[in-house]
């Protein structure tokens, strides 16, 4: 199943598909009315193995957002999961109730679980579109940060005994908020400060580091009655903008966990549904789902982003990029584990509602971005730095890769003026390496690798990133880097 999978993603990469389809297509495929015949009705089982595998998406999706994006973007996405979220419950809860003749709560209950936005879907689709990074950041952050208010609620309106009053919710949905993002800002600090710090004996043991601190982060914040979701991503956004040495194995290790998260988290929940049973609730579910993206979405947008003065346009997209995947139908399995009334129903009518506007939305939405006009390629790509630590020598090997479109190309090594201390030592160029001049110019698709000691490294660092984004003239054209000035 694992090769298959794997095999599958070169369908979806040329498709346009979220690769979630596919897998939940593997897992309905061995099921009890597949080729399989395999039958799996755990819905408990499913719900923990879901919460451990969005641990792991949220912690390498947090590690692949540059802060740069999301920082002007985090007023905008905190609004959306909060105030956007709850305009989005209310409408939604609205028509499954007077549209679809569902009781209320479990109206409330599918407005509340497809109110969240699924961080493995967007991740996927939104990094392989050239979008402005406004919009790109604010997506990427409300994903990471609406799958705490929405578990709330979903857990609030799936308890046995009458649903608590509104102010009750806003209350425990901004203390758990304030907990967990407290708790994930300080566990992210710390696991930076120490691994930057302490040089690790083997280079492999950096990724499985950085991946067992943003566990902890999620299992701090869940025992301190906190966002344990918000904290894993704040923690993992710190850690992938900290420098780390290796960074890109960390990424690299953090994306393979990803995948077979998605992998076997998809997989279980094909497993768990019953095609049969989902005829009758079709037309429900695409009704409901339209009333999301048709009216809940946009208005959930429009209102959320009128302080902010966002242009239509990027209005338009972020409605229809508010993708679904498989946050909503694990969240779907919480009504189950607590023995709702009706929760098979909201299980079918989730699971087909994700299916067919994923089908919808996913392949559109590179054309609906272009017919906006938002493509965003013609911005400078920033360099490939890897650190790896020098102990004894008190010092950093930086290794610098040049990409097509850095504004590095053309520049002469001594151009760069890196800070006393630091210096490019070798120059790597259509496999051949040779020790470089101060007159050396350097070119795309060359690696450089430069010795800087520790007290210099960091603004090392930061004078080559400068440089990549805005040539020789950095310094001088307020680019950043400090250094050489």
């Amino acid at each position: 199943m694992l090769l298959v999978a794997v095999a599958a993603v070169r369908i979806s990469s040329r498709s346009g598909l979220p690769s979630l389809l596919l897998y939940l297509g593997i897992g309905v495929a061995i099921g009890q009315d597949g080729i399989g015949n395999v039958h799996f009705d755990n819905a408990e089982l499913t719900q923990v193995i879901g919460y451990a595998a969005l641990v792991v998406i949220l912690a390498e999706g947090g590690l692949g957002t540059k802060w740069k994006e999301i920082k002007p973007a985090l007023p905008m996405a905190a609004v959306l999961s909060t105030a956007g979220v709850a305009v989005s419950v209310g409408v939604t809860a609205a028509a499954a109730h007077y549209w679809v003749g569902l009781e209320w709560r479990q109206a409330l209950i599918i407005g509340a679980v497809v109110s969240s936005t699924d961080a493995a879907a967007v991740f996927s689709v939104l990094r392989k579109v050239p979008l402005p990074a406004r919009v790109t950041g604010t997506l990427e952050a409300e994903s990471g940060f609406n799958d705490a208010p929405v578990l709330i609620l979903v857990v609030a309106f799936s308890t046995t005994g009458p649903v608590a009053h509104w102010y009750t919710l806003l209350g425990t949905i901004a203390l758990e908020l304030a907990i967990g993002a407290a708790i994930g800002l300080l566990v992210g600090l710390l696991g930076s400060f120490g691994l930057r710090h302490v040089a690790l004996p083997a280079s492999g043991l950096y990724p499985i580091a950085v991946m067992a601190i943003a566990v902890v982060a999620y299992a701090a914040g869940a025992m301190a009655h906190g966002s344990g979701f918000l904290a894993v991503y704040l923690a993992s956004v710190i850690l992938g903008n900290a420098r780390l040495p290796h960074a890109p194995a960390n990424r690299g290790f953090a994306e393979g966990l990803g995948w077979i998260a998605q992998i076997g988290m998809f997989v279980l929940l094909g497993l768990l549904v019953t095609p049969h049973e989902l005829i009758d609730d079709f037309w429900p579910a695409v009704m409901v789902g339209l009333a999301l993206t048709a009216v809940a979405r946009p208005l959930s947008v429009f209102l959320s982003l009128l302080p902010f003065r966002v242009p239509w346009q990027e209005q338009t997209l972020m409605s229809w990029a508010g993708l679904r995947g498989a946050v909503p139908v694990i969240l779907a399995t919480i009504p189950m584990v607590s023995g709702i009334e009706g929760s098979e129903k909201v299980f079918n009518i989730v699971f087909v509602l994700v299916v067919v506007y994923t089908l919808v939305q996913g392949p559109t939405l590179p054309w609906l971005a272009k017919a906006l006009r938002l493509g965003d390629s013609a911005g400078a790509a920033d360099l490939g730095v890897e650190s790896a630590p020098l102990e004894r020598l008190r010092g950093h090997l930086l290794s610098v890769a040049i990409p097509e479109g850095s504004r590095m190309h053309g520049v002469e090594v001594a151009e760069l003026r890196l800070p006393p201390g630091a210096a490019v030592t070798l120059v790597v160029r259509d496999d051949k390496s040779f020790v470089p001049s101060p007159t050396t110019v350097l070119r795309r698709g060359d690696e450089l690798l430069v010795v800087a000691t520790d007290p210099v490294r960091d603004a090392a660092e930061r004078r080559l990133r400068a440089v990549g984004q805005g040539g020789k003239l950095a310094g001088w054209l307020g680019t950043g880097g400090d250094a050489g000035r």
